[in-house]
């Protein structure tokens, strides 16, 4: 928890002192620092190939987080330029104005992430998490699910003994029985999915009314400076999606790609098959339509920033979103 709570101390420094723009915190001949996330989905392989770099012809540094939190600290200590980001801790920062552009769609939410019992918790139904601990890292996107689900079942968030752990801490606290359930992404998920029984997945809390999203963002000052280093980003990213889609089957546990997946998430290759086919990964002018970065995505922020005030978890919701989402890149990629 001490982790946890430095996390959140760096949140603080940043909010009081302002965004330090990676433009200037970084040397000119530093590599571009890139912050993922454990989600799984089709890119992991162009990353893992070393595609990236091949495109951009320029040294990157791959940094791992284990939550939304982090990247908003690290993108506010000027030390990422480039970052995945769930919609719900996009949502928080760019309410508070954050100098972010949203340039690509990575997911659609689906299955990738679910709300599971531990296994003797005593909890059957939905109900039965009144009283219950239930991890979830703070300032995500299964954050943000939970809160949905509960308000979906009519459940007092506050009755619920809700705390707040990474990932790899809600692993290690499952293993020991310190917490009642989680809703989390892998490699928790699976984990948890061994000794657990699984209550609600984010496609169904999407179809509540509270879907999400995992996208691509950038500080705004490295994307004026650096547009084609964006756009090829971009073309690389949507290369992979559409290799995936086009012949879904050929990523099998056995296959070479979802090994490559597995490698750099630490999901179970058994698993992520069932992940992949449990989001929607859009290609070129699907990013491009009116549902996601042609007007959808800004929308998506403006509710999610809604239900964030709703829960006190920020104190705004700004007019508008359309500022902080760039559908050029994609655009320039694409050939549009």
């Amino acid at each position: 928890m001490q982790t946890t709570r430095r996390h959140l101390i760096a949140i603080a420094i940043a909010t009081a002192t302002g965004w330090v723009a990676p433009g200037l915190a970084q040397a000119a001949d530093s590599p571009i620092v890139i912050g993922y996330q454990t989600g799984v989905d089709p890119s992991k392989v162009a990353q893992a190939d070393g595609l990236y770099e091949k495109a951009i012809g320029k040294p990157l540094q791959w940094k791992k987080f284990e939550s939304g939190a982090e990247v908003i600290a690290a993108l506010a200590s000027g030390s990422v330029q480039i970052a995945d980001l769930g919609s719900s801790p996009l949502a928080a920062a760019t309410t508070r104005q954050r100098p972010i552009k949203t340039f690509l769609i990575v997911a659609e939410i689906g299955s990738s992430e679910a709300l599971v019992a531990r296994n003797g918790s005593g909890i059957k139904t939905p109900q039965d998490l009144v009283g219950k601990k239930v991890a979830v890292p703070f300032v995500s996107t299964t954050h943000y699910s939970l809160l949905a689900a509960l308000k979906h079942w009519k459940i007092d968030p506050a009755k619920v003994n809700i705390v707040n752990l990474r990932p790899s801490e809600i692993t290690a606290a499952w293993q020991r029985g310190d917490i009642d359930a989680a809703y989390v992404w892998d490699p928790a998920l699976s984990k948890a999915k061994e000794s657990g029984k699984t209550l609600v997945t984010s496609t169904e809390v999407g179809k509540w009314g509270a879907p999400t999203f995992e996208a691509w963002v950038v500080n705004k000052d490295f994307a004026a400076k650096n547009p084609d280093v964006v756009a090829k980003f971009s073309q690389v990213t949507l290369q992979t999606f559409a290799d995936y889609r086009k012949n879904p089957s050929a990523w099998n546990a056995q296959s070479s790609q979802v090994a490559k997946i597995a490698r750099l998430t630490g999901a179970d290759p058994k698993e992520i098959p069932g992940l992949l086919a449990g989001s929607r990964f859009p290609v070129g002018q699907e990013q491009l339509s009116s549902s996601l970065l042609g007007g959808g995505t800004a929308k998506a922020l403006q509710n999610t920033a809604e239900f964030l005030k709703e829960q006190k978890k920020v104190d705004s919701v700004l007019p508008s979103y359309s500022g902080f989402v760039e559908a050029s890149f994609v655009r320039q990629a694409a050939g549009k």
